[in-house]
């Protein structure tokens, strides 16, 4: 299945470090990100594989199950790559943190995520 660029930065915000349930997680995983993926994570290295990558938003989301992350930019594409500003925080309540998604995509599927953290707007 292929994927723009676009779809895959919304997603993964949605389906893959916003969503609480572990399958519903996981099978998002399986859908846009490459096999050998790679998550960048400025706090905690290089996170690689699907499996990995579950792992690590599953221990992210459980921190704060209640965060809801939210583009507050169009996302951007160039190429095989692009960027989405977001915020994270409680539903109806100021953000908490904000951030940026740089993508590298392969074959309709994400082969590499970029977190930056942003200053909140």
């Amino acid at each position: 299945m292929s994927n723009s660029i676009s779809t895959l930065l919304l997603r993964n915000l949605s389906d893959v470090f916003g969503e609480n349930d572990p399958v519903r997680r996981r099978a998002a995983i399986d859908e846009i990100w490459a096999e050998d993926g790679v998550f960048y994570d400025p706090k905690s290295g290089a996170h690689r594989g699907r499996d990995e990558i579950d792992r690590v938003a599953g221990a992210i989301k459980a921190t704060h199950p209640d965060f809801q992350y939210r583009p507050i930019t169009k996302p951007e594409e160039l190429g095989n790559a692009g960027r989405v500003k977001w915020v994270a925080g409680p539903p109806g309540q100021p953000p908490a943190y904000a951030g940026t998604d740089f993508i590298i995509a392969r074959d309709g599927r994400i082969a590499a995520v970029y977190l930056f953290f942003d200053n909140l707007p």
